[in-house]
This record gives C-alpha cells, structure tokens and sequence, in this order.
C-alpha cells in the first residue's frame, strides 16, 4: 500500500486556471439539473418577478403557450451556473456576455445541461491572470438548445511563472440581428389583456431614445444572495467565502444583479415579456451586501416580427447603487461611474397595437 497520494491521485477539484484551458477545447459540464415550479417559486421570492406571462398558465394559453415557461433568467440561471465548477472557480470576474439568444421556451420538468467551447485566450499584462471567452449552448432533455450565449471571464494564473498562451480575442457582433431573434412557436399577443398584465402601454408608445426610470429600489441581503447563487449550483469562491477576498468580502454574483434590475423594470416595462437575446452586458462595478439597486432603461431600437400582435424592443438596462437613476453611465474619461452595477443591452418581446 502506498504511504502517501500524489497530486496526481487527488479526489478533490480545485478548479481550472488561466494555463488550463485550450483554444478549441470542448467541455460537457456535468450535474443536469431539471426544473420545477420550485425553482419557479424561489425565484419570485428572491425577486420581484411578475411579468404575467410566467406568472399564470391562463394568461400563458392566451398568449398562444401551453402553459406559462420558466422565466427566461431561470434558465440563463441554470445553465450558466452548470459551467462554473470548470470555469469559474478561480474567477476574479464575469467580466461580459454578448451574442446571447433564447432558441425555445423551458418548461417545468425540463432538464437542462450545458457545454462549452474555449473560443478566446489573452493573459493580463500583469502575468497573474487572464482572460477566457466561452461560448456556452443549454441544451435540454431531447439535446434541443434552449440558449446559446459568449461571456468572457477574468481567471488567476496558478503559476505565473507559465509562458503565456499566444492572444486569441474572438471578434463578437456587436448586437443579435432582429432577423436572427427567435419568436416562440405559437406566441400570440393580439388578444394582449393590458389590464391583467399591469401596464397600458404596447410596443408603438415607446421611442427610441426615450429613458425610464423605474422608481424602485432592493437593497441586497447577504442571506439571500447566498441562497440565490446556490440555488442556481454556482459554487464560485467569491460569493461564498469571505477569506477569498483580501476585503473579506463576499462578491455578489452577477447574475442576482441582472435578475433584480430586470425585476425592477416591470415598473415601466410590465409587457416586456420575453427576453429573447442578450446583445451585451458588462458588470461594470462590484456589488455587494447592503447595496440598494435601482434601474433604469434606454429604448435602443425597435422591430417588428411575424408573430400576431409581437413587437421587439431592444433596451439597455442599467443598475445602479444607493442614489435614484440619473441615466447616467460614464464618466468623462468614458469609464464607467463607481455607482454603476450593471449595464445590459437585450431583446425582448412585447405586444403591439393592431
């Protein structure tokens, strides 16, 4: 018997750095995890989600669907945190996403996995870490893919002694084409109840250009950000482990961010239903424990579809800290001001006049 395991012979995972990874490398994440109303009902716990679309079976039938789906963020939720284990671990930071597109609904009693391919590799100037960019594809239990997404994320070295891989910056489309969105099978808006959905307006009463401001405010728990992140089997250090950070504090996953400013924003965008592609997206500055976030949103280009009575609006979603939304983003050295969270740039589905 051996009196000793080599490093080799280790039952535990501790994580990928930057000089594990290859261009072109394929990773099956494991742990499928199917959904439930569970997951449905926490999530609306944890946010103040209620577009009415994944809130009632009976407004979902009207609308042309089987039943209500799950929210599109559960499964952005779900997928993403599939490839932390083998992405994530020894993050530093999500750092963006762009070329997102939600290809069908999910519904409870799917199962959903996940898959990656390295597409990106540029290590920082500082030699302690880098860059990875994935392209990731949620697949559900027939091997349909549900979602399709880029994010690019910051990873520390574990030896910054290791020469660094030739730089691979993938070229990204700035937006997901119109064309390219996909309208779910059946989705029918032109029998829209405005009343049972909350809001009056439709797709033609907003401008592009026009900004909203969404009033209202979350400030952000330490219990319930915990819960959120492992409810979605995140297991990234930063947002649990309060030795992980020379601050001692625990990061807030990106994610709960998104999903609280896109809560926040049914106050002026109730119809926006169905968020059907994510352009671009940046978390711009760290959130944390007793953050207040507050929203707002930019109308940046409208479309139209072939589906009865669905417009498409594309909107920036913006979170801030603290202070009510003053539309501001950049400062005048055209980085991002401190207080901003989040800068979002989606697609999203939403009912039109006749």
């Amino acid at each position: 018997m051996a009196s000793a395991i080599d490093e080799g012979d280790m039952k535990t995972n501790p994580g990928r750095f930057f000089e594990d990874y290859r261009l072109g490398e394929v990773i099956a994440h494991a742990v499928p995890r199917t959904l439930s109303g569970g997951e449905r009902a926490l999530y609306h716990a944890l946010y103040p989600a209620r577009h009415a679309l994944y809130s009632s079976d009976e407004f979902a039938r009207a609308s042309g669907l089987a039943a209500a789906p799950m929210d599109d963020l559960i499964a952005f939720h779900t997928v993403f945190g599939k490839t932390v284990p083998d992405i994530s671990l020894n993050a530093v930071a999500n750092l963006g996403y762009a070329e997102g597109r939600w290809l069908r609904p999910v519904w409870p009693g799917d199962t959903l996995m996940s898959k990656s391919e390295i597409i990106g590799l540029k290590e920082n100037s500082n030699g302690k870490s880098g860059v990875v960019w994935l392209r990731t594809r949620g697949l559900n239990q027939r091997g349909e893919a549900v979602l399709d997404y880029v994010r690019w994320v910051m990873v520390l070295k574990r030896d910054i002694s290791r020469p660094a891989p030739e730089p691979v910056v993938p070229t990204l489309a700035a937006s997901v084409a119109a064309a390219d969105l996909v309208v779910p099978a059946g989705l029918d808006f032109s029998r829209y109840d405005r009343g049972l959905a909350g809001e009056p307006h439709l797709w033609e009463d907003y401008a592009v250009g026009e900004k909203i401001d969404h009033v209202d405010g979350v400030t952000v728990e330490e219990s319930e950000h915990m819960l959120a992140t492992r409810l979605w089997q995140n297991t990234a250090k930063v947002h649990f482990d309060a030795t992980n950070r020379a601050d001692g504090r625990r990061l807030i996953y990106g994610g709960h961010v998104i999903s609280l400013a896109r809560a926040l924003s049914f106050n002026g965008l109730a119809n926006a239903q169905m968020i059907v592609a994510l352009n671009a997206g940046a978390h711009a500055n760290p959130c944390f424990a007793g953050d207040t976030v507050r929203a707002w949103s930019e109308v940046l280009d409208k479309a139209e579809t072939a589906a009865p009575g669905v417009g498409a609006l594309r909107l920036r979603l913006v979170a801030v800290r603290h202070g009510a939304a003053e539309f501001a983003l950049r400062g005048d050295d055209g980085k991002y001001l401190p207080e901003v969270l989040l800068d979002l740039d989606y697609w999203a589905l939403m009912p039109c006049g006749a």
